[in-house]
C-alpha cells in the first residue's frame, strides 16, 4: 500500500512494503538519537526509515524564539520569526530536518488550541516530511494541560487541531493514539480522527490508564480490528510491545499494520531496526555467543553516539580512537581508547571522577541532543551500571555538554565490557540460562492477555551478558502486585479481575516473587535512574 499523499523524502515503493517507523516521546528522540539509529542501516535503508522529534509543546513553541530555538534547531539563524525561503538556504540549514541526512521526519506536537497549534506547525513545516498531533500521552503533566491522551473525550476539539491543519498546511498531518476501552470505541475514535484529515495514524495498543507499573502488555488484537474495518488505504503504524528486531516482522504479520513504530525498545538499543551482521561478520561492534544470541556491545554504541554528537553538534573531529577489544587480540593489543593522549597527560588508572575535578568546567549547554545525553545513557547502560555501580555513579555526575566528563565514563564502560568480553571467553557457561521455559510467558511474547502471565520467558528470550544492549523487560502488574509496588483501587480492580485479588486498602509486606529470585541470581539490582531519564508514552 502506498501513501495516500506525496511524501517526497519516503519512496512509496518500500512504504508499500510495510516499512518500520520509530518514535520516542518527550525528550528522548533528539537529533544525535536520530542520527544514531539510522547509523545502523544502510545509506539508502536510512532514508526509509521514518523519525520523529521529541514531543512539544504547541502553545509555548509559538511564544518565544528561545524555546524553539532550544528544542528545533533546523537553521543556524534561529527560528525568530516563520521561515521564508532565505532561511531555508542550505548554507543555513543547521541539524533538524536536514536534507540530507535527518529526513523522513516528522514533527511532535502537543496542542489543545487549533490556532496555536497552525502557528507551531508553520515553523517547522519548511523542514519535515508531516506535523504529527500527540493524543497519546498519558503522563499527570498531560492531564494538567489537557493534552496528549487526555483530550480523547473531546473529539469535537480533536476534528478540529487536526482538520485546521489539514486545510491550511502544505505537508500532510497525522495523529498518535491510544485505544480506548472496547475495539468498538475505539474504531469510532480512529473514524473522527481520520474524517478530520490525518494522513495516518499511530496506535498505541494501550490505554491511557496503562502506565507506569500497570503498564502491561499492548493489545494488538485491536490493531488488527482497526485494520480489518477500516478503509483498505488507510495508514496504520502500530505502537507497543516492540522489544527487540524480530518482534517488528511479528507485529507488522499480527495486526496488519504499515509500519512499526518503537519507543523504549529502541531507547536501550539503537540497532533494533537494523538486520544482526551473518554469522561471522560481527565485527567489533557486535557480539554474539555460542548459543546465537546476540547484540551490539554498549562500549561500541557508546563511542558512535559521542562521535555523532562531535561530528554534527559540535562540529568538530571526534577524538582518534583505539579499535575496541577483542578477546582475539593479542595481549599487547587489549588496551582500549587512546587514554593517555585524551586525558591531559593522566594516566588510565587515576580515578575519572579527580580528573573531571582538574579540568574547566564547560558552559551550560542548551543544545537538546547534548541535554540528553545523560538520560540516554542511563538507558542504553542500564544492565551494566547495575552491575558497575561506580560508573552508575560517575554517569550521574556528568551534565549534558561537559564531554570529557562522557569520556571517563567511555573509558570505564570499555574497561569493564573488556574484562566482561575475557570473562565469557574463559567461561560462557555461567552467562547461559539452561532452565525450561515459562509456558506463562508465551502470552506476554504474543500480546494476548490472560490472568496467569508472567514476563520471565520474555526476559529469558531478550536476556544477554550485561554489556549486550538489551530491552528492558517491565515485569507484568500481576507481578508488581505480588512484589508489593502497586496498589490499585477497587475501580481498577474490577477492570484487572482475575489478574489478582488484594485489599486495595492494604499495603501487603514484600514478597520475593519469581522476577526478583531471577534477579538476584543474575546479580542485577534495581537500577537507581535519575527522574529525568524517564520517558512517557
Amino acid at each position: 500500500m502506498a501513501l495516500p499523499f506525496p511524501l517526497h523524502t519516503i519512496p512509496t515503493a518500500p512504504w508499500g512494503e510495510r516499512q518500520p517507523t520509530r518514535e520516542k516521546l518527550t525528550d528522548q528522540s533528539e537529533f544525535a538519537w536520530r542520527m544514531l539509529t539510522r547509523s545502523y542501516l544502510s545509506p539508502e535503508s536510512s532514508k526509509d526509515l521514518l523519525a520523529y522529534t521529541p514531543m512539544l509543546h504547541g502553545r509555548l513553541f509559538t511564544e518565544t524564539a528561545k524555546f524553539r530555538n532550544h528544542h528545533f534547531q533546523p537553521v543556524r539563524s534561529g527560528l525568530a520569526t516563520v521561515p521564508g525561503p532565505d532561511d531555508c538556504a542550505p548554507q543555513n540549514l543547521h541539524l533538524d530536518g536536514h536534507p540530507t541526512h535527518d529526513r523522513p521526519l516528522f514533527v511532535q506536537f502537543c496542542a489543545n488550541s487549533p490556532d496555536e497549534f497552525l502557528e507551531a506547525a508553520l515553523y517547522v513545516q519548511p523542514f519535515c516530511d508531516a506535523v504529527d498531533l500527540n493524543l497519546g500521552c498519558p503522563q499527570g503533566i498531560a492531564r494538567k494541560g489537557h493534552y496528549g491522551a487526555f483530550l480523547q473525550e473531546d473529539w469535537n476539539l480533536i476534528y478540529n487541531l487536526i482538520n485546521k491543519l489539514h486545510h491550511k498546511l502544505d505537508i500532510p498531518v497525522t495523529a498518535k493514539m491510544r485505544i480506548l476501552e472496547t475495539k468498538e470505541k475505539t474504531l469510532e475514535y480512529a473514524k473522527v480522527i481520520l474524517s478530520a484529515g490525518a494522513s495516518i495514524i499511530t496506535v498505541h495498543g494501550r490505554q491511557r490508564e496503562q502506565k507506569g507499573h500497570n503498564t502491561g502488555l499492548a493489545d494488538w488484537s485491536v490493531l488488527r480490528y482497526l485494520r480489518d474495518h477500516l478503509p483498505p488505504e488507510t495508514v496504520i503504524f502500530a505502537n507497543g510491545n516492540i522489544l527487540k528486531h524480530e518482534d517488528i516482522s511479528r507485529c507488522l504479520e499480527e495486526t496488519g499494520a504499515d509500519g512499526v513504530m518503537s519507543a523504549e525498545g529502541n531507547l536501550c538499543d539503537p540497532g533494533i531496526f537494523a538486520e544482526p551482521p551473518a554469522v561471522g561478520n560481527e565485527g567489533r561492534e557486535y557480539w554474539r555467543g555460542r548459543d546465537g544470541k546476540g547484540g551490539y556491545r554498549m562500549d561500541a554504541v557508546f563511542r558512535r553516539y559521542m562521535d555523532i554528537l562531535y561530528t554534527y553538534v559540535l562540529e568538530t573531529t571526534p577524538p582518534k580512537r583505539k579499535p575496541l577489544f577483542l578477546p582475539s587480540d593479542p595481549k599487547e593489543d587489549g588496551l582500549v581508547g587512546d587514554v593517555a593522549e585524551e586525558l591531559d597527560g593522566q594516566t588510565a588508572d587515576e580515578p575519572p571522577a579527580k580528573r573531571q575535578k582538574q579540568s574547566k568546567k564547560d558552559e551550560k549547554s542548551t543544545s537538546p541532543s547534548l541535554l540528553a545525553m545523560q538520560p540516554h545513557l542511563f538507558h542504553l547502560l542500564r544492565p551494566l551500571v547495575s552491575k558497575h555501580t561506580d560508573i552508575r555513579d560517575a554517569l550521574a555526575r556528568s551534565r549534558g555538554g561537559n564531554m570529557a566528563a562522557f569520556e571517563d565514563v567511555l573509558i570505564m564502560v570499555e574497561r569493564v565490557v573488556k574484562a566482561g568480553l575475557i570473562d565469557y571467553a574463559s567461561n560462557p557457561a555461567q552467562y547461559e540460562d539452561d532452565s525450561p521455559p515459562d509456558p506463562r510467558g508465551e502470552e506476554h511474547e504474543t500480546g494476548e492477555q490472560n490472568g496467569d502471565q508472567t514476563s520471565l520467558a520474555t526476559a529469558k528470550a531478550c536476556k544477554r551478558p550485561w554489556w549486550v544492549c538489551q530491552p528492558y523487560v517491565r515485569p507484568l502488574p500481576k507481578e508488581a502486585l505480588e512484589k508489593g509496588s502497586m496498589r490499585i483501587s477497587k475501580k481498577d480492580m474490577k477492570k484487572l479481575k482475575g489478574m489478582a485479588t488484594v485489599d486495595a486498602n492494604v499495603v501487603k509486606p514484600k514478597v520475593e516473587s519469581l522476577r526478583e529470585k531471577v534477579d538476584q541470581a543474575d546479580g542485577v539490582p534495581k537500577p537507581e535512574i535519575p527522574k529525568e531519564s524517564m520517558v512517557c508514552g
